[in-house]
């Protein structure tokens, strides 16, 4: 395939942002710490009942989610490309027919952080299976989870 079959990015992708009244150390802890990501990775009622990870740069995953009718999902997984504390977390997810590449990034500013939940797809077709099959409101159920995680372990601070 020559750089002019590929799909240009902006097509491709889909970008998420949200504000959290937290320091971004948190995010990134909320995310670094299975315990933590199994409580909010994936829509409500659906968490991680598989969750193995070597979180580092080239390290690999593999998840898989529950449903509320007791069935796990398939298992999905692939490799953590960057990881900055408390900044930035980039993966690969491989396990589909295409790559899907996401991005999270930690903006903080006055105790608050903005974190950019950046996907991008291997296709159009991919993006729009997904989208079709609710992936941005997956995304931001898990965001409302994540908001929950942070705000027990700021009380938890605080304690």
């Amino acid at each position: 395939m020559s750089d002019e079959d590929v799909e240009p990015a902006a097509e491709r992708e889909v970008v998420i942002r949200r504000e959290f009244d937290a320091p971004a150390r948190l995010l990134f802890e909320a995310y670094r710490n299975p315990e933590y990501l199994k409580r909010w990775f994936g829509p409500k009622g659906w968490p991680l009942t598989l969750c193995e990870m070597d979180f580092r740069k080239g390290g690999r995953f593999r998840f898989a989610m529950t449903g509320p009718d007791g069935i796990q999902g398939a298992p999905f997984g692939g490799e953590y490309l960057e990881i900055i504390p408390d900044r930035k977390i980039a993966y690969v997810i491989d396990t589909y027919d295409e790559l899907m590449t996401v991005t999270l990034t930690y903006d903080e500013k006055d105790g608050k952080t903005t974190l950019t939940y950046h996907t991008l797809f291997g296709s159009v077709a991919m993006k729009n299976e997904h989208i079709g099959m609710g992936f941005e409101q997956g995304i931001t159920s898990a965001l409302d989870q994540l908001e929950d995680i942070v705000a027990e372990m700021r009380a938890t601070e605080r304690a």
